[in-house]
């Protein structure tokens, strides 16, 4: 089984774990974005940092991992689902966070998960712009 099916299976089944949709979901601005990802990279838990990311999701851990590829005995706390590009090219949307059963037992929140990361740009979920939403398309008929 895959590091990435297990993490999956886990935070399916768990009792503990917390997930939520943001809705309408978050957009992270182009200079924001740009911090987040400086300081996600430069907090990389292969190399002594927490967080993990790839361009679909950011998580964070509660310990760095052994080595690079080796999480040895890290553990997840949660993680965040983001689309890079999305609704412009340079901003991010964040639309699910998940805590982990681990992450719960440490105090954190869906919450508190997104204003770690999004500190890293000046801004908190709260306060986060948002994708405007719309009315569904009106039912085609003959």
């Amino acid at each position: 089984m895959s590091e990435d099916s297990e993490i999956f299976m886990t935070e399916m089944y768990d009792e503990g774990v917390v997930t939520e949709v943001i809705r309408p979901a978050a957009i992270v601005p182009e200079e924001s974005a740009r911090a987040i990802l400086v300081e996600l990279a430069l907090q990389d838990v292969q190399y002594g940092g927490l967080w993990l990311s790839d361009p679909s999701r950011w998580a964070l851990y509660d310990t760095p991992w052994a080595a690079a590829g080796q999480p040895g005995a890290s553990q997840l706390i949660g993680s965040i689902q983001v689309a890079y590009g999305t609704p412009t090219r340079y901003e991010i949307t964040i639309y699910r966070a998940t805590v982990t059963r681990r992450g719960t037992e440490l105090g954190w929140s869906v919450s508190s998960l997104c204003d770690k990361a999004l500190g890293y740009g000046s801004l908190d979920l709260a306060t986060c712009p948002r994708a405007s939403l719309t009315a569904p398309p009106k039912p085609f008929h003959f």
